[in-house]
């Protein structure tokens, strides 16, 4: 059986990316079925090794060999391999320039065909904008790059429990008016696709509502019976089933004992709050509807906590886990 290639992204330097990187690549028997080509640079990589007490010794390959089948651990020789150190917790157009040079290596790999899915540590968003990123997230910075006008969404997964979210990063006050019942069915479908594509044959989907105790029949606002209702009954109509609305305060109480394998929620923290709660260290990033499967850990690059060597690798290498089922399915 051909195993699923992944590029594995350090992530910012400057946070506890290489540093979760270099604890999980040095246990090779925790690692999943995978090859890993891994993007890193050598003066963050080795810092990290060091505060951690590992020894790394990764052999190399080039850019242009990275599709051979052997080694099944390897980094890349690429430009950022031997960058310049950069200052720890510092955000910084630098660094940036630094974590958008390595995605677009793995988006590069990924649409070439020589690696199935790619996962990376955790980015600073800050430093990206000083960068030159002008989109308000990477998920939107991937789908222009890889030219990609479809639907997308970021889904959260915590073990078998995803979210999707039919709004993301917009202020609150502007998240009733742009929910619709065609917004629903997307985010709706394509958390069912993304669970079906990691594995689950028949996707459990439960929809919250927006309004205190779901809206109360009308009482307490009315998008639960205009948007949120024909919203589900159009992706049914799709062939993605669902059930809901629910409240938004109790769903996922069913959800963690286990009625619903994926909940699609109208708001960014109204899931978050949920997931985070429920397992922060362990959570993981699914950037959903791409034409490549890309995972990264739920949180960030902890500036407060770099080069110390306590980083917990937990949901890095369940992020890690992830991209392997899905690539494996591509």
């Amino acid at each position: 059986m051909t195993l699923p290639s992944i590029a594995l992204f350090a992530g910012d330097p400057a946070g506890i990316g290489p540093e979760l990187v270099a604890k999980l690549l040095a246990a090779p028997a925790a690692l999943p079925p995978v090859r890993i080509r891994l993007i890193a640079q050598r003066a963050s990589l080795d810092a990290a090794a060091r505060a951690s007490g590992i020894v790394l010794d990764l052999p190399a390959l080039s850019v242009a060999d990275a599709a051979r089948p052997e080694p099944a651990v390897a980094r890349l020789e690429w430009p950022g391999w031997s960058a310049p150190a950069f200052a720890r917790a510092q955000a910084s157009a630098a660094n940036g320039a630094f974590m958008l040079d390595g995605l677009r290596l793995a988006l590069d790999l990924a649409q070439q065909g020589t690696v199935d899915a790619i996962c990376f540590a955790p980015l600073n968003k800050a430093a990206l904008r000083a960068a030159g990123m002008a989109h308000e997230d990477e998920l939107r910075w991937f789908a222009e790059i890889l030219a990609y006008r479809g639907a997308c969404g970021e889904f959260n997964v915590l073990e078998t429990l995803w979210t999707s979210r039919v709004t993301s990063h917009v202020p609150l006050k502007d998240v009733a008016g742009l929910i619709s019942a065609e917004g629903v069915a997307e985010a709706i479908g394509m958390l069912h696709d993304a669970l079906r594509r990691a594995g689950n044959a028949a996707p459990r989907i439960g929809v919250c509502g927006l309004n205190p105790h779901n809206g109360d029949n009308g009482n307490f606002g009315r998008e639960e019976l205009d948007i949120i209702a024909p919203g589900i009954r159009l992706a049914a109509e799709q062939g993605h089933r669902a059930e809901g609305p629910y409240p938004a305060d109790t769903i996922f109480v069913r959800a963690k004992n286990g009625a619903f394998d994926g909940v699609v929620t109208m708001y960014h923290d109204q899931g978050q709050i949920a997931m985070k709660l429920m397992g922060f260290e362990r959570g993981v990033t699914v950037q959903g509807g791409l034409p490549v499967a890309i995972t990264t850990p739920a949180h960030g690059t902890a500036y407060e906590i770099a080069g110390r060597g306590v980083a917990n690798i937990e949901a890095m290498r369940n992020a890690l886990a992830i991209a392997a089922r899905m690539g494996a399915a591509r």
